[in-house]
Order: structure tokens, then C-alpha cells, then sequence
């Protein structure tokens, strides 16, 4: 999601630059396709790069950048803006990452591509939406389709306007080719006694080593399954695996962290699922973020990545509520605290994906933030070696 954060943070001066020069030296040493680990025991950070505030490319806003996936075919990076239309139609950039198991050198934007809705015509902003109908964009998730290069991307839809959720399927153009079928139980009622939170919907998506099926995690819990995480208790949201025709193979409860500091008096804090990469048909990493502002109005991130494995969950789709319910959830276990790092900051991270092996014979894997086009936040990648 597009994290809400009523005022925006103040985290102190943007630390940093990127280049938009691609340096192609060291590329050479990296091969073009990327290894998918059936475990990982840790990760070693390589380095960081950052994206200049609203930085211009192509007569568009570069942020919000809430998804990112590598193109192994075509040898560059898929970052999907959670822009609702309103600075720029709902669009993805194309970016090429210099890099090796030493350091983070540049990032290039190389295109930017507009998404479309089924009519052929751009995603609406919800000005617009209210005059002409359409959907209102909420992209917070893409990946490149293994078996053609196309584009799957998820929106987390919209509550109030009665937008339900969606996972749906272009042409690397941006054309519409489908969208994937979904329970009801995605729907968003009248009532609003069941369905999935506003804001709080699908964060992530993550195909299959083998591209035969996709996972898709809500990002909070379902209405019906109970309260949201705060500061004392955690909470359960759902991990949906779905054929890619729609069919359900499985659906999991992921046990939310607390939330692990307390906001200031009256201020905001919240902890969610915002991205998810399978590993294997039974391993997913699950990146857990949490944003807790303090009295002054500042923001501190919090994030941790989890292995989570399905052998001894319960299949919970037919249950119609967690609440109460007999289940066992998703095992998992700490991979990485970023915090941990002490890294100048830790943002808004949303996007997680596997990179090229790297010169000695590991993954790489990258790590991008949506910065809520705020000044006060940045869009920083991290790269990471994965230890097997």
C-alpha cells in the first residue's frame, strides 16, 4: 500500500545521490540469469543507491515506487509506481542496476510505460473516476510473467468507492490481456461487515519458481478476521495460492509482529505484510514493514524479512472468519532485521526481488521504497548477496 502517514515524515536531510548515468562496468561479470535458493540463512548488504525527489523522466514523476522485479530475458528491472493517476497515469519503469558481490554502482531509468485498463484507455485518478468511471489504481505489486516477459501487477483497490481488489495481466506495452479470478471473499460489501481493509489489501505478489502459479498476501487483515496489529498483539492476515487461471491451490494465515514501538500520543502506527517472493512451491520470503510516528510527527520504519514455509498450516480458504477458528498458521523465521543494520535511514520499503547470480555464484536480491512522493522520504535500493 501507499502508506499512509497523516503528516509527512521528517527524517532530517536526504543523505546520498544516485546517478542516472548507467556504469555498464561490472555488468559483464554478471550473468543474466538469476538462481532462485530453496532456503536463505541470511543476507550481507552490498549497497545502496538512491533516486533523486521527483526526479523527472520522460515527462513523468518518478515515485511511489511500491514493486520491483527482474526482466532475466532482457536483462533489466520492472519498477511499478503506486501513483493513483494523479501525478501521471498509473504506469512502470524500466531501469537498468550496475552492480557486482563488491558494490551498488548506478541506476538507469530506460522507459517508462503506461498501464491500461480493458477499454485500451490509462487508469483514471479518483477526480476522474468520480466523472467517468474506469478504476481507481492502487498498484502496489509487479512481476515479470517467466514464460513471456508480460506484466502482472496487483491494486489494493478502494474501500470508500467500492473498489474491490485486483490482480491483473498486460503486454509489456502496458495493454490489458486479463485479469485473475477471485473468491469472494476479495469482494468489498455494502455492509462493510467482511472483505478486506482499505489500504490494506493486496501488497503482494510473487510467482512460483517454476511460473506455474502465483502468491498473493494481503498486506492486514481481513475485516471479518479480527483487529489490526498494534503495540501489544500482533495479528493474522492471508496468503492466497492461486493456479494462474484463478483456481486457489491454498490459503495460508500469516501471524503479524506487533507492532514494535508506540507511537506518540494521538499518532499513527501500523504493521503489514508489503511484499512477499516465493522461493519454492512451500518457502516464501515475507518482508514485514511498520511505520510509527512519533510526537513530533516524524516517522521511524521498522523492517523484517521472514521465511515462511506452508508445510503444517492449515488450507484455511473455507474458513469465512479467523476468529475463532481452529488453524495453525505459517511457520516462520527471521532472515534479517534491516534496522539491524544501521543504515543512516530505513524507509518505506515495498519491493523485494531476486537479481543476477553474482560473481561468486550467489543471488543477488534488491530492495526498493515508496517514498509517498514526499520530501521528506526517500527511494532507496538495497542490494543484497543471499546466503544459502
Amino acid at each position: 500500500m501507499t502508506l499512509y502517514h497523516p503528516p509527512r515524515r521528517s527524517f532530517g536531510p536526504l543523505a546520498g545521490a544516485l546517478s542516472l548515468l548507467l556504469a555498464l562496468a561490472g555488468c559483464s561479470q554478471l550473468p543474466t540469469a538469476k538462481t532462485i535458493p530453496d532456503t536463505v540463512s541470511s543476507m550481507r548488504l552490498i549497497g545502496e543507491q538512491r533516486l533523486p525527489w521527483r526526479v523527472q523522466f520522460q515527462g513523468t514523476m518518478v515515485g511511489g515506487l511500491s514493486g520491483i522485479d527482474y526482466d532475466a530475458a532482457r536483462g533489466d528491472w520492472v519498477m511499478i509506481s503506486d501513483d493513483r493517476s494523479e501525478h501521471n497515469p498509473a504506469r512502470y519503469y524500466r531501469a537498468r542496476l550496475a552492480y557486482d558481490d563488491k558494490s551498488f554502482k548506478s541506476v538507469e531509468l530506460t522507459s517508462v510505460v503506461t498501464l491500461l485498463q480493458p477499454d485500451g484507455k490509462a487508469y483514471p485518478s479518483k477526480e476522474n473516476f468520480k466523472r467517468h468511471g474506469g478504476v481507481v489504481p492502487d498498484l502496489e505489486s509487479a512481476r515479470v510473467d517467466p514464460r513471456d516477459g508480460s506484466i502482472w501487477y496487483s491494486s489494493e483497490g478502494d474501500v470508500p468507492a467500492r473498489l474491490p481488489p485486483f490482480v491483473r495481466h498486460a503486454k509489456a506495452d502496458g495493454a490489458f490481456l486479463s485479469e485473475l479470478p477471485l473468491p469472494a471473499m476479495f469482494n468489498v460489501p455494502a455492509d462493510g461487515k467482511s472483505g478486506p481493509r482499505n489500504n490494506q489489501s493486496f501488497e503482494g505478489l510473487s510467482f512460483s519458481p517454476d511460473g506455474n502459479s502465483l502468491w498473493v498476501s494481503m498486506e492486514g487483515p481481513m475485516i471479518q478476521d479480527g483487529a489490526l496489529p498494534d503495540p501489544r498483539t500482533g495479528a493474522f492476515t492471508r496468503i492466497t495460492h492461486f493456479e494462474r487461471d484463478g483456481n486457489v491451490l491454498g490459503q495460508f494465515a500469516y501471524p503479524l509482529d506487533a507492532i514494535p514501538a508506540s507511537p506518540g500520543q494521538g499518532k499513527f502506527a501500523d504493521n503489514g505484510i508489503s511484499e512477499i517472493l516465493a522461493l519454492s512451491e512451500s518457502r516464501v520470503l515475507v518482508m514485514e514493514r511498520s511505520g510509527v510516528q512519533a510526537d513530533d510527527g516524524s516517522f521511524q520504519d521498522f523492517v523484517r524479512i521472514y521465511e515462511i514455509t506452508t508445510d503444517g498450516a492449515t488450507d484455511i480458504r473455507n474458513l469465512a472468519t479467523l476468529k475463532g477458528s481452529a488453524y495453525t498458521p505459517l511457520k516462520k523465521r527471521l532472515v534479517l532485521d534491516v534496522n539491524e543494520l544501521k543504515l543512516p535511514r530505513v524507509d518505506n520499503l515495498e519491493g523485494i526481488s531476486l537479481g543476477p547470480v553474482l560473481p561468486n555464484g550467489h543471488a543477488s536480491l534488491v530492495l526498493v521504497s515508496d517514498d509517498n512522493f514526499g520530501k521528506d522520504q526517500v527511494t532507496q535500493l538495497l542490494l543484497f548477496e543471499l546466503i544459502p
